[in-house]
Order: structure tokens, then sequence, then C-alpha cells
């Protein structure tokens, strides 16, 4: 059992939430803001208007009316603000030495109740350059996972990309701007975690004075995505260069199914170093890529299996083809009990090094916090030792199916490559 925290919640007069995580044995602090705003909020008009807006909200403030006053207002405090956009939430992070915490959430506060909103059109030509790394020369998509999450996700928001379409960020105005940071920045929309070597007593009256204005709003929803109908897809993009872009993505089960620690536990068993079978068997024995990986990218109610890789374009169909008899082993043979073993251990350590991190422990109690609510150390743990390898195999046989697969390749494959590969997509049983 984790002893020497304290996770303290408390829900502001506006409505905004306030997760408190006291780690006396740190020397270190974060203040992280996060909201439900993405591209799972947005409209296909609207796409990529969270990036865009995440991006204004660096440009200063009321008190800091420019992007390098307000950068250099928090990193003479020793932090850096650091942002991401996401499909279903952005966040915005802070990390700070203790001794400067109530200036950085003051600071904080400012970004949420008195942006400034200034140099639209400098952002714009920043964002439009960043847009450029997914585009070819012809302005087609060359970004495999977008490609593929657009496939999985055809009627839904959840195929949408995060950045937009180019065409939407060239004409968004500062009114739209505007309008979006009113719908998605309310309090009740929105939950602020300060982790580390802080104390709950003197953060919630400093949070309560430098959020003063900021306005309550109304939680976002967004519609769980509808089953996709029909067999297995597969799309190929050509694109010049020296290696072809795959990836592979199974629509899988939510955070929220009572069997998401065995997804876990499978994705560990396949990837989770190198001694593990999709390193040892694709690289390793067979050499087909210098890397390949599989990860889950989940929410609450829904979560993708995406397994991808870079490969030579002759390699491409082994590639394929080994990569799915890898996911066919495991719907028909269980892991071994040492396999599963070994995945657990590493789950727990690396949950329990969360403990020396506040920014892991502000995802954890903060980030989840926006959806359901986060379990306890004790409760992970637990979850994942009641797994067992007839529940992988289980698991598999539930995701590893051909309504739940698409593939999309981007790289200067021949025609016959292409049909192969579409051969061995489609043909998955």
């Amino acid at each position: 059992m984790i002893t020497g925290f304290a996770r303290h919640q408390d829900v502001l007069a506006s409505g905004l939430r306030l997760v408190t995580v006291e780690l006396p044995h740190l020397h270190s602090a974060s203040v992280v803001m996060y909201a439900r705003v993405g591209s799972r909020y947005e409209d296909a008009s609207d796409n990529g208007l969270s990036h865009f807006l995440e991006h204004m909200l660096f440009r200063g403030t009321a008190r800091y009316p420019d992007a390098y006053r307000i950068n250099y207002a928090i990193e003479a405090l020793g932090g850096t603000l650091y942002a991401e956009t996401g499909r279903d939430y952005s966040l915005y992070q802070l990390s700070l030495h203790p001794e400067t915490l109530a200036e950085g959430i003051s600071l904080m506060g400012e970004i949420f109740t008195a942006p400034a909103f200034r140099d639209i059109d400098i952002e714009r030509r920043i964002l439009l350059e960043e847009l450029l790394e997914d585009l070819d020369e012809k302005g087609r998509v060359i970004n495999v996972g977008d490609l593929a999450r657009q496939s999985a996700y055809p009627d839904h928001p959840l195929g949408y990309s995060i950045t937009g379409p180019y065409a939407n960020v060239e004409r968004f105005t500062l009114g739209d701007v505007q309008r979006h940071f009113e719908r998605c920045y309310g309090a009740r929309n929105m939950l602020l975690c300060v982790s580390g070597a802080v104390r709950r007593d003197e953060v919630r009256p400093q949070v309560e004075r430098a959020f003063t204005g900021l306005r309550p709003g109304a939680e976002l929803h967004s519609a769980t995505p509808p089953a996709r109908p029909g067999g297995a897809r597969f799309l190929h993009v050509p694109h010049t260069g020296t290696q072809t872009s795959v990836d592979m993505l199974f629509r899988a089960l939510p955070e929220s199914s009572p069997d998401y620690p065995a997804l876990i536990a499978l994705s560990r068993v396949l990837d989770d170093g190198m001694s593990t079978r999709l390193h040892h068997r694709v690289c390793d024995e067979l050499g087909l890529a210098y890397y390949v990986s599989a990860s889950l990218d989940s929410f609450s109610d829904a979560s993708l299996f995406e397994l991808d890789a870079s490969s030579a374009h002759a390699n491409v169909p082994a590639l394929v083809r080994e990569s799915l008899a890898l996911l066919d082993e495991l719907r028909t043979t269980p892991p071994s009990p040492a396999e599963l073993t070994k995945a657990k251990r590493r789950y727990r350590w690396d949950v329990e090094a969360s403990f020396d991190d506040p920014d892991s422990m502000a995802g954890w109690f903060g980030g989840v916090e926006l959806y359901y609510p986060a379990p306890s150390f004790e409760e992970k743990i637990a979850r994942m030792e009641a797994v067992t390898p007839e529940d992988v195999s289980r698991v598999a046989r539930a995701i590893f199916t051909p309504e739940h697969l698409t593939v999309a390749t981007v790289g200067q494959l021949d025609g016959a490559i292409v049909r192969e590969v579409k051969q061995l997509v489609t043909n998955f049983r």
C-alpha cells in the first residue's frame, strides 16, 4: 500500500472542480488545467478550432499582453507552460518549484479569465506550418494515424484530426476563437489539479482568488461512437519516401469496461519492451522493421488498439501478415503465466513510479476525473492482479475481429503490393 500522500476534491462556487494531490516527499509541484475541449467536441466546419484556440491562449493576458511577456513571467517562476490538445480533452500544464506555486496559480487563472487573443494572423501562420507536416505537395493528408482514425470512426468526430483541415485553419477568425472559448472554457467543463509538494488548505484559497472571474458555462458531451458496419477496411495513400508507414487499428474496449485491465495486459504482452512478442517477432527474428509499437488510445466510452510501424516498401506485406498472425495467436492461445506475471509486475512498478512525478499524479487523479472517478492505487493493482491468461485471450477474441479492423498505409507501394496487403486485410477472420 502506498502511504504518504493525500487526494482532496473540491467544487468551487463557479463549478470549477479542484483536485489537490499532496505529495510531501517531493520537491516540485504541477498546476494542470484539464478541459473537455478537443476534436471530439467539434463539427466539420469547426474541426481544428480547439487546437487553434489552445495556441491563441499562449498569446498573452490582460496583464501580460503578448506571447513574450507571458512566457517570460512563467519562466521567471522557474516553470514552462506546456499545452496539448487531444481528441477528447485539452490540458495546460505548469511545473514549478513549490515556492512559486501561488504566483503560478495566479498566472494560470489569468490565462482562462483574461486571455488577450492577440496576433491571430501570426499564430495562423505557425499553425499552417505545423499542418504542412501532415500533407504532401498536392495537399493530400499523409498522416497515417489520422487516415486510419477517419476510417475507424467514419461517422463520429473521434475520426477528425486534432489539427483540422488546412482550409479551416486558413479561415478561422477572432470571432470563431472567442466563440469557441466561451463555449468550452466554462468552469463546469474544466478541472484544475494541483499536485506535488502542496497543501490543500493553502491551494484552495489561492485557486479561488485566481479564478474568480471564470464563467460557470456548461459541461460538454459527445455521443458514444456507433458500431461500424461491414468488415475490415484498408486504405493506401501514395507518397514518395524510403519507407512505408503502416497503422493498424482495432476498435476496442472503453476504459469503463470491466475487461479494460485485461486489454492493458494484452497490450503489454504484445509490446512492453524488447523481449515482448511484437518487437521480438517483427524486429529481432524477421528484421521487417526497425521500429514497431502497440498501444492503446483510450476514452471513457471507446478505445483503439493501435499497432504502427515503418518498413521498407517490399516488407510491408510480411509486416502486416506477421502482425495479424501475432494477434491471432493471442485469440487462440492464452499467454503463458510467466508472460502475464511479467506484464503485471511492470504495470505495478509503472503505477508506483507515478508517485514520484507530480505530472503523472495530476493525470491520474485529475485528468481522469473529467469523465469518471479515478481509481485508487489499490483498485488499479487489484484489477490487474485479477486478470487471468484466459481473460487476455477472451478480450483478444472480442476485439481482433474483421469488423473492428482498419489498416492504413502511406508510402511508395507498387500496385501488386497494394493488392497483396489489401487481400491480407480483407481476408482476416
